[in-house]
C-alpha cells in the first residue's frame, strides 16, 4: 500500500495486527527512532547490563583494589536476560542470542556461589579507609 494511504476500513497495520505479549506502545516515532514495548526492553536490558561496571568501578574505589561486588554478577544476569528476551522474541538474531546465553551460566554461578557462600562483608562494599 501507498505510503500515506490508509486501507477501506481506516485502520493502520498496527491496529489489525493481534496484540503481542509486551506490545506496550504501538510504534511511535520520536526523534526519528522507532519506540515500542520491545525496544524499551532491549534498551532497559543495555541500561542493567551497562551499570554493571558503575557498580564495579565504585566499589573498586571504596575497596582501592579491583574487586568483583555481587552487584555486578546481579546486573550482568538481569541485562543478560532482559536481552535474550529480547533478541529470542522480537529480533530473531541468532548473534545477540548467543552473545546474551554463553555468558549467563558464568554469571548464575557465580550468584550461586555468592548466594550459598556467606560472607560478613564483601571488600567492594566496605567503607573507604582513612587516608
Amino acid at each position: 500500500m501507498p505510503a500515506g494511504k490508509r486501507p477501506r476500513d481506516g485502520m493502520c497495520s498496527w491496529q489489525r495486527q493481534p496484540m503481542h505479549s509486551f506490545h506496550l506502545l504501538a510504534d511511535a516515532a520520536i526523534a526519528g527512532i522507532t519506540v515500542n514495548g520491545w525496544k524499551i526492553l532491549g534498551w532497559s536490558g543495555n541500561v542493567v547490563f551497562g551499570a554493571r561496571f558503575i557498580i564495579q568501578w565504585i566499589a573498586s574505589e571504596r575497596a582501592r583494589k579491583s574487586v568483583i561486588p555481587v552487584g555486578f554478577w546481579e546486573c550482568s544476569a538481569i541485562g543478560s536476560i532482559l536481552l535474550l528476551i529480547y533478541f529470542t522474541f522480537y529480533r530473531h538474531d541468532s548473534v545477540g542470542i548467543l552473545s546474551a546465553l554463553f555468558p549467563l551460566p558464568v554469571y548464575m554461578r557465580n550468584l550461586y556461589f555468592r548466594y550459598t557462600h556467606q560472607h560478613p562483608t564483601h571488600p567492594g562494599n566496605e567503607p573507604r579507609p582513612p587516608e
